[in-house]
């Protein structure tokens, strides 16, 4: 898969691609990454790619132009319809299901914005959809991307250690859709406080019974909405907890 990066600062994604267990997604192709800069595609002798806003206000402008051409160059090279995808407030939040998604896929165009935006009649041309990591405003768009790219490198085979590891994350449906639940390694008494003896049993039956309470226990007291959201998909039986094992 490829994913083609418009993004004033490519240079902020070097550290990123060459760091961490996602780095072998990355250096092995399995997740290709391209940068196109936006200012490569402005006229002019300063290469403008931003002005001041019509109505007034602070800040500027990404301007439609340069962001059109720069688009047309990456479709070319790809030959292929890849969606173009921008990291905005206004989007849909960034879940695990649309990482899966994109994880399956042959790639997109990941549009970062900066300043106070981009005009909006490039994004009625052009965006395909849009992304939010939350209720909150970045400076650019570079850091959504990187959480993004992250998340779907790490759902490649080979990636992490254990082909499995992912299926235990927080919001994965092998867990029902659930937070994950407390993890314990050495040593066994650290600050005072043990590691719950069942982890220690040796018992499989034991220690999973004891690890689907605490997911659920979690989930209810910080995520109850994914308690409502699961409970849709799955037996009942298994959103209710079961007795503690001691």
């Amino acid at each position: 898969m490829q994913f083609d990066v418009v993004t004033l600062f490519p240079e902020l994604f070097t550290p990123f691609l060459c760091t961490g267990v996602t780095r072998r997604a990355f250096e092995s192709g399995q997740v290709k990454v391209c940068f196109s800069n936006p200012r490569d595609h402005a006229s002019g002798h300063y290469r403008r790619v931003d002005d001041r806003a019509y109505g007034g206000g602070p800040g500027m402008v990404m301007m439609a132009e340069p962001l059109s051409q720069c688009l047309s160059a990456i479709r070319l090279q790809r030959a292929d319809a890849a969606p173009v995808v921008l990291f905005s407030p206004v989007g849909q939040p960034l879940t695990h299901s649309v990482v899966t998604r994109f994880a399956a896929s042959a790639g997109a165009i990941l549009l970062c914005g900066r300043y106070e935006g981009i005009d909006q009649r490039l994004i009625d041309a052009e965006v395909t959809e849009q992304i939010s990591l939350g209720d909150f405003v970045l400076s650019g768009g570079e850091i959504a991307a990187m959480a993004f790219l992250d998340a779907v490198a790490r759902l490649q085979p080979g990636v992490l250690n254990d082909a499995n590891s992912h299926a235990q994350d927080s919001f994965n449906p092998a867990l029902d859709g659930l937070l994950d639940c407390p993890h314990y390694t050495r040593p066994k008494i650290w600050n005072n406080k043990v590691v719950p003896d069942v982890l220690m049993s040796g018992h499989h039956e034991y220690i999973e019974c004891w690890r689907r309470e605490q997911r659920l226990a979690l989930t209810t007291q910080w995520r109850p909405d994914l308690i409502a959201q699961s409970a849709i998909q799955t037996d009942v039986s298994i959103i209710s907890p079961p007795k503690k094992v001691r």
